[in-house]
């Protein structure tokens, strides 16, 4: 059997410490799989007063994790500190720059700097390696990259954030209001105690960006996504989705198009007939679209220590094998450039609900505003009366351009009788 590959792991948290059991634990396993064995001979945490429940006895313990980048005992780095800069950047930057492979978790490194760390990889002949930073257990990365190899991709998409998914499943199940269920989601460990990255849908964001880069081999544009989290989606928006047949759910959606990429994340109304309005609570799905393949569907655990050490020891064990690849399926300098849809272009179905006065005309007017922008109703929800007080009206409209959507919206909002700011959310027909 060859030589022990030698991992260091930074950062003990519950996805470092997942990894290093998970790498105690099965290492019979790796080392028949793999051909060689794969041990840790380091790790990296300020906190040493940190109880893994494990042994650590026999490796060699660092308080500072850039010591780690030079360090002659290690051959993969590990970095799962976090953080889309600080010192998670610069332990993959000096590692890469050693010779040293790099494996992370870290979306939000990935997403801002993944070019630049995947140069510097290729440039000294080592891999840069991400597979949990996406979709935690479900091995999407590699399914694009590896396993559907052949495949021109003209869509991806997906459910990436169990925690916004988990909220949405409670408050249809619950018919409770958005805070409350965050509030219950915290309390779980489901949702951090600042959640404004999950929730306002930038941890989304980071996720998709890569799954662009990867599938229509182009260069990382996480600016370009637009972002839009469910902080104003209401248990009465879920409950007239319920009764319009639609489930709502917050994805990420990448397409490539004739006038360039579009990337979007945003709540959507998804039938629900589609494969993917039966994916709950904290599981995460994603759905790629190939010209030979057709389409596939992925669904796991998209976070936690067990399915994400197991995303984590999967690229371990790719080095291990001698597998080499091209960080995002293509050399970074044959990564294409190209163009950025505007959200403005975006054509589909809408739901939108007001909250107007009822009185007589308010329809006509809602009409003509939509008319006047081109937009053509497609359904009409109303129960229920109550003479000049406001009362929520529903509908939905048929295929229309983004922009022309936003300017109607913006002239029905300036009618007298419309008392709240509209809410819109996407119909995704799936």
């Amino acid at each position: 059997m060859s030589e022990p590959l030698r991992v260091g792991v930074a950062g003990l948290g519950t996805v470092g410490g997942g990894t290093v059991k998970l790498l105690l634990a099965n290492a019979d396993l790796l080392a028949a799989r793999c051909g060689r064995p794969i041990v840790v001979s380091a790790v990296a945490e300020r906190e040493k007063s940190r109880d893994l429940g494990i042994s650590l006895d026999g490796i060699t313990w660092h308080d500072d994790a850039m010591t780690m980048a030079s360090s002659n005992d290690v051959d993969v780095v590990v970095e799962l500190i976090g953080g889309s800069a600080g010192i998670a950047k610069k332990l993959c930057e000096a590692a890469l720059e050693n010779g040293k492979h790099v494996v992370t978790a870290n979306k939000a490194l990935i997403a801002h700097h993944g070019g630049k760390l995947a140069g510097i990889a290729e440039s000294k002949g080592v891999q840069l390696a991400y597979e949990a930073a996406v979709a935690g257990g479900i091995p999407i990365i590699k399914a694009l990259r590896e396993g559907m190899v052949a495949n021109n991709y003209s869509r991806v998409y997906g459910i990436m954030n169990g925690t916004c998914n988990y909220i949405l499943t409670a408050m249809r199940e619950s018919g409770r209001e958005f805070s409350d269920v965050l509030d219950e989601a915290q309390e779980l460990g489901y949702a951090e105690a600042d959640p404004s990255f999950d929730v306002d849908g930038i941890d989304t964001a980071h996720k998709l960006s890569i799954l662009t880069a990867v599938a229509f081999g182009c260069e990382l544009n996480f600016h370009a996504v637009h972002v839009e989290g469910i902080r104003h989606v209401s248990a009465l928006d879920i409950h007239f989705a319920t009764e319009l047949g639609y489930r709502i759910k917050l994805l990420g959606v990448a397409s490539r198009t004739e006038n360039g990429v579009e990337q979007r994340v945003h709540p959507c109304m998804v039938p629900l007939d589609a494969p993917i309005a039966a994916v709950e609570d904290v599981f995460n799905a994603v759905v790629a679209h190939g010209d030979y393949v057709g389409t596939t569907m992925h669904v796991g655990r998209g976070a936690g220590e067990k399915p994400t050490a197991s995303a984590v020891v999967s690229d371990i064990a790719d080095i291990a094998r001698g597998l080499s690849l091209p960080t995002f399926g293509l050399p970074v300098k044959r990564l294409e450039k190209l163009p950025t849809r505007p959200m403005g272009e975006h054509s589909g179905a809408y739901y939108v609900r007001f909250t107007v006065l009822d009185k007589p005309g308010v329809m006509a007017d809602i009409s003509a505003a939509l008319r006047d922008n081109d937009v053509s109703m497609e359904s009409v929800l109303q129960h229920g009366r109550a003479p000049y007080e406001p009362v929520p009206l529903v509908m939905t409209v048929h295929e229309a351009r983004e922009s022309a959507m936003v300017g109607a919206l913006a002239a029905i909002e300036s009618l007298d009788a419309v008392v709240e700011p509209p809410r819109m959310i996407r119909i995704e027909a799936f």
